[in-house]
């Protein structure tokens, strides 16, 4: 239970196994790895989450005590509420660029994990901050992970590796601060340069409504007397506008329908019964993760079937697209994938995965003109003008990012 409703949300990224659902644990007291593929694999497969209140000891204000608990580590004083936030555990397996990359578009800053006891770069340590320049990210801290696993002189090397990496990227300037998750050593320091570094953005709590869906639930566990079943939630961040208990709200767009050989997409209709954010809440302002429990049959919700849709007042959603009309631009190399290669141009009939806000969809490519396609896709995307679209494509059997697209 938080003090309040998280302010901002923080992404954790970076290469599979360099610390992210460990530090993440290490900060909130969450193991946000809770399927159950997970738990067998030992790897974060979906998007994970956690919220965490940041504290600072006005006792120990010269020292720069800051923690993620009320009470002072140092001199047991009380300490006063800085801010709630809202962590994003994205998977760094190459397989899951996708979840990766819809997690990334909820993100307002991102803590990028390197591990010391491995060479800098690696593969996925490569893409995912490719991907937060092109989803727009700016401001990342670089958390160079496991020190205690490495000498003096090896944590210099690392260090000097990641600084060349970094330099002409978007993180160039990226503090980096070294610390062992797995002990709990440097957290202060870490907690201490995000209030620095990512600051709350400022939210338009005047407008309709608009949430972008990024998990979906079935809460019931097996067995549960049909009295005493819920609808099912939604999970995800409201990126403008209000919500409150009672709310008619609309989902789009929402469910695929096959008839006669046809395929359609119909948007739902539902209540809201529950607000979750940090705490039960009455009312919802734009700002962290937020679970909204609704009216709707939860076998719509279970297994994230609802991911990728956008939740709104009814008829105020704009009408999803069914084709897109990009401008492109490509990366010179593909990133991530087992060897560099060069990009090559796009082909009409190729199919892209498109991941816009937390929707991804299939395109198939059915014109290309120098640098600008139109592709028909598969699932309806909402966009507006202008929005950037990230692009994937499949290499070496897995899709990875070669580049990105701003809608026409």
């Amino acid at each position: 239970m938080m003090p309040s409703q998280p302010e901002v949300n923080i992404g954790m990224v970076g290469h599979v196994d360099h610390g992210k659902s460990t530090l993440t644990q290490a900060l909130s007291g969450v193991w946000t790895n809770r399927h159950s593929e997970e738990t067998k694999r030992g790897i974060s497969i979906k998007l994970g989450y956690a919220d965490v209140a940041f504290y600072k000891c006005p006792k120990c204000s010269e020292a720069g005590c800051y923690t993620s608990g009320p009470i002072c580590l140092r001199c047991g004083g009380k300490c006063d509420l800085l801010r709630v936030i809202s962590f994003v555990d994205a998977p760094g397996h190459e397989a899951l660029m996708a979840v990766m990359l819809s997690g990334a578009a909820l993100m307002d800053g991102a803590l990028l994990l390197i591990a010391a006891d491995e060479t800098c770069p690696q593969p996925q340590t490569k893409e995912h901050l490719m991907a937060l320049d092109i989803i727009g990210v700016k401001k990342i801290i670089i958390v160079q992970n496991k020190i205690d696993l490495v000498s003096e002189q090896q944590a210099v090397e690392n260090y000097n590796q990641i600084k060349d990496f970094v330099r002409g990227t978007v993180a160039e300037n990226a503090p980096i601060i070294p610390l062992s998750a797995h002990h709990k050593v440097n957290l202060d320091a870490l907690i201490k340069t995000i209030e620095e570094v990512i600051p709350t953005p400022k939210r338009d709590e005047s407008s309709s409504p608009l949430m972008y869906c990024s998990r979906s639930f079935d809460v019931n566990k097996p067995g549960t007397p049909i009295s005493n079943l819920v609808g099912g939630v939604i999970g995800g961040s409201l990126v403008k506008g209000r919500l409150k208990v009672g709310d008619e709200i609309e989902i789009s767009p929402g469910i695929k329908i096959e008839e006669k050989g046809r395929v359609r997409w119909e948007s739902l209709l539902t209540k809201i019964v529950s607000l979750y954010g940090g705490k039960p809440l009455e009312a919802a302002r734009p700002s962290g993760l937020l679970a909204v429990g609704t009216e709707l049959d939860p076998s719509l919700t279970k297994g994230d079937g609802l991911v990728g849709s956008a939740l709104g007042r009814p008829g105020t959603l704009p009408h999803p697209k069914e084709e897109l009309s990009l401008r492109i631009n490509l990366l010179e190399k593909v990133v991530g994938a087992i060897r560099e290669r060069e990009v090559e141009p796009i082909k009409v009939k190729e199919s892209l995965m498109l991941t816009v806000g937390t929707a991804t969809s299939i395109g198939l490519v059915n014109w290309v003109k120098k640098d600008k396609i139109v592709a028909k896709l598969r699932m309806p995307l909402y966009t507006s003008e202008r929005q950037r679209v990230a692009i994937s494509r499949i290499v070496d059997g897995r899709w990875h990012l070669i580049g990105y697209g701003i809608v026409e």
